[in-house]
């Protein structure tokens, strides 16, 4: 006799309305709950488990995409914005998109091919962004469009399995790749003080930056473990006691977002890995060739505008966004992560 496979029920939860990333299970199946993941959206807010796509149009009327052509997304992601320029292909090309993260980047294959969106005009690859001059030698192809969006997916920040996020505890991980390199909570076991204070000045431009690595540097002294994302609000929130009451609340806030980004640049060499890429582009890009970057904070921005102006000045390219292009106040509404976006672009000449 065949063993049947036990009916799983779906968790419960108390009160009206699911708090916990695992239990709203509307939001994580969007497909099928298209009305109520409208709703979420109509209020500014995200919903969990998903990530929304910005300035879809902005790069849309940039890149310029025509049916035939090969592009690459060089961060997959939740696969939005992938999704929208295989449309524009209407077909005919293909699309090469690149994710370190091994977890969700299957995940946005299954649903990019449940979408139609098969093989033969879609290769996913689990490769890091920096390597795109080996993904053109593998391939050989010259790319007609790039896109690359910095920002953390929506669905990383959202899970507390993978410590992005100070709101709800979770193991203090931060990296994307949860396979490889050392976690935030190791990095901090062992950080030296100037090192710790230099990282959150230079990837958070961190006004406390010395309080915090002080009050780290106490916590392991005495012998208080850092090993979630709790206890990294509770170093924070301890660093800036000193504050008048009435400033805390906002601080602690601010602080701690900045905090997290800049431990999450360190553990995953974010700056040295755009240092790479960027550096990389112009032999990757077909003649003509056309690459928008969405960026998320002034380091980002700062590496993009310095290294599109470079080889702007060279001649490799011929035109660039000589000022940021900024969502707009609707979009930005109805996205919150939104409002920190910046894009620029720029034009590969034709030799």
């Amino acid at each position: 006799m065949e063993e049947q496979t036990p009916h799983k029920r779906r968790v419960h939860y108390s009160g009206t309305h699911p708090k916990r990333f695992e239990e709203k299970y509307k939001e994580h199946n969007p497909e099928k709950y298209a009305d109520t993941i409208e709703h979420v959206i109509q209020r500014g807010a995200t919903p969990a488990g998903m990530h929304i796509s910005i300035m879809v149009q902005e790069i849309l009327d940039f890149l310029q995409i025509q049916p035939g052509q090969t592009g690459l997304d060089a961060t997959l992601g939740y696969g939005g914005h992938t999704g929208h320029m295989l449309r524009a292909l209407q077909g005919q090309g293909h699309i090469y998109a690149l994710d370190v993260d091994p977890i969700e980047s299957a995940k946005t294959r299954k649903r990019l091919m449940d979408q139609g969106f098969g093989p033969d005009i879609l290769t996913v690859r689990l490769q890091n962004f920096a390597d795109i001059d080996l993904v053109s030698q593998e391939t050989g192809k010259k790319f007609d469009f790039i896109l690359a969006d910095l920002g953390v997916s929506s669905m990383q920040i959202d899970n507390p399995d993978r410590g992005f996020t100070y709101k709800v505890e979770g193991p203090l991980d931060l990296r994307l790749n949860p396979e490889k390199g050392i976690s935030a909570a190791q990095r901090l076991k062992d950080i030296p003080f100037e090192e710790l204070e230099g990282m959150l000045i230079e990837n958070s431009d961190e006004p406390y930056a010395t309080e915090i690595a002080e009050t780290v540097m106490r916590w392991r002294q005495e012998g208080r473990e850092i090993e979630t994302t709790t206890q990294l609000r509770q170093v924070v929130e301890e660093a800036l006691s000193f504050l008048p009451k009435k400033e805390q609340k906002e601080a602690v806030k601010k602080s701690c977002q900045r905090t997290f980004q800049a431990l999450r640049i360190d553990i995953n060499c974010e700056f040295e890995v755009l240092y790479a890429f960027l550096d990389k582009l112009p032999q990757v890009l077909a003649p003509n060739g056309r690459v928008a970057i969405l960026t998320f904070h002034s380091g980002e921005d700062r590496l993009v505008k310095q290294a599109f102006k470079r080889f702007y000045r060279e001649g490799i390219y011929s035109d660039i966004a000589h000022d940021v292009i900024r969502p707009s106040a609707e979009e930005c509404f109805r996205n919150s992560r939104a409002k920190s976006t910046k894009m620029r672009w720029a034009i590969r000449s034709e030799y």
